[in-house]
């Protein structure tokens, strides 16, 4: 296998594919644990188009870096979302990333390293779903900003996790340890901390030596409800929360 120059392409995505077409892609700012922003929410629509195009990629891992899988976020550069013209280009991005992860042509292993309180969907969209001890769950940015979350979270949340759990979580802003995701259906397994991306690895490892038709049709069968719901409800989603963040500033 030849190195993919989308490798060293993006500030905040690092990549590996091991010899058995195991492609591990790890949130990271500065080789630390990533601070979203967005040239992130930019980049990853793009970076999801070249990995599923790349026939060498089998199964891939997705994760954070160190003891957190997402954490924090840089509100100011996602730019002025009060304005419609910059709203539509972050609800587009928004939507092709979440449409994307569920249509790559194979599976995908989400680890969770430590807290996912920014874009824990990303995690609650892969195939299989693993957390460690250390791992939390919740939604820090839609009400420290003060706006809705219908970036994909609302359709997410209440699929994995049911209606009356998703509306607590979203409302209260209240996070739920890696124990408790798993006694929701979260994830399927919790593992000691530095137990938790070799178990990623055997997992990506034995899904990917399956047939190529199987992975991808394998996949396709079962996604297809939830991405019905992702084109259905996010793009609604969104634009209610931009309502919500034009409010805020027809207030200041």
């Amino acid at each position: 296998m030849t190195t993919p120059t989308y490798f060293d392409h993006y500030d905040n995505l690092a990549f590996s594919r091991d010899d058995n077409g195991v492609l591990t892609m790890r949130f990271h700012t500065d080789g630390g644990p990533v601070v979203f922003t967005g040239q992130t929410h930019e980049d990853l629509p793009h970076a999801l188009e070249e990995i599923a195009i790349d026939g060498d990629n089998r199964a891939m891992i997705i994760t954070g870096t160190g003891d957190v899988f997402m954490d924090q976020i840089d509100g100011p550069s996602l730019g002025d979302i009060t304005k419609p013209i910059q709203w539509e280009k972050t609800r587009s991005e928004g939507l092709k990333v979440l449409q994307r992860l569920l249509e790559l042509p194979f599976p995908v292993i989400g680890v969770a390293n430590g807290p996912a309180t920014v874009h824990s969907e990303y995690l609650l969209l892969s195939d299989i779903h693993i957390a460690s001890e250390r791992a939390i769950y919740g939604d820090l940015p839609h009400p420290s900003f003060g706006i809705t979350a219908g970036d994909g979270l609302q359709v997410v949340w209440e699929e994995v996790a049911g209606t009356a759990r998703a509306k607590w979580l979203l409302w209260s802003g209240e996070n739920i340890d890696a124990a408790t995701a798993k006694e929701w259906g979260v994830v399927i397994e919790v593992l000691p901390h530095d137990q938790v991306l070799t178990r990623g690895v055997e997992i990506a490892t034995k899904l990917a030596a399956k047939p190529t038709l199987y992975r991808r049709l394998q996949k396709q069968t079962l996604n297809q409800r939830l991405l019905r719901r992702i084109i259905e409800g996010v793009p609604y989603g969104m634009a209610l929360e931009g309502l919500t963040a034009a409010d805020l500033a027809y207030q200041g």
